[in-house]
């Protein structure tokens, strides 16, 4: 790990990258035999592509840094997929609903989880469909199979256990409480932490939870671990 370089406001360098996640203490979703990510929402028809499908586009790999919104960065993390974009522009343009606009784009992951992002940033160049870490394939604790890896966000955004991408055509409504709302955008360079509060302002009781997230966290770890 790098040490002495810049990071966002708020952050701090980790050792490792550290499991977190909506499951907390428990194991990861199982990987079905043959994952899909589902296409649906203003597009002429729902439709499942075969991740193996992403094979056929071309490969892209990235080195990053991983930012939690609590506070703290892993680093120089190489992540290997298939640009967002190019998924896009090659199996959604071709089948969106004629004469619609595309203003933000749903994610879900097989453990329930689901960002909203804008499509100008998911349409991001440093943003993946990634099926690999460090040259090796996904672990269940990593997000396996795929996870979108958005960079420049917060990693709430970066959903793990990909299968599903729904394509909007207006913002849906904010479902989630005041206390821990999500900022509708999270760009860590602007410290989007919250949707209501200043990020600095929040930096103290979000700290605050990384250690018993993490305590629980772990004991949901795959046993590979």
């Amino acid at each position: 790990m790098r040490h002495g370089r810049r990071l966002p406001p708020g952050q701090r360098p980790v050792e490792g990258f550290p499991r977190f996640g909506t499951h907390l203490s428990r194991p990861a979703p199982a990987v079905p035999a043959d994952p899909v990510i589902e296409v649906r929402g203003a597009v002429t028809e729902t439709f499942e592509l075969p991740l193996a499908a992403l094979s056929s586009l071309p490969r892209k790999e990235i080195s990053a840094d991983f930012h939690c919104v609590a506070g703290w960065t892993a680093t120089d993390l190489r992540w290997e997929g298939v640009s967002f974009a190019t998924f896009y522009r090659s199996h959604i343009e071709p089948v969106l609903t004629p004469g619609t606009s595309i203003t933000h784009v749903a994610c879900r992951g097989l453990d329930g989880w689901q960002a909203v992002v804008t499509i100008d940033d998911i349409l991001g160049d440093d943003v993946l469909i990634a099926q690999n870490l460090h040259g090796l394939p996904l672990d269940s604790d990593h997000g396996a199979p795929a996870r979108l890896v958005s960079p420049s966000q917060y990693g709430y955004i970066s959903v793990k256990h990909l299968c599903r991408v729904e394509l909007l055509t207006t913002a849906p409504a904010n479902t989630e409480g005041p206390l821990l709302r999500s900022h509708p955008r999270g760009r860590v360079w602007h410290e989007e932490r919250h949707g209501l509060v200043p990020g600095r302002v929040v930096r103290p009781v979000y700290r605050a939870l990384i250690r018993p997230i993490r305590l629980l966290s772990a004991r949901g770890a795959s046993p590979t671990k």
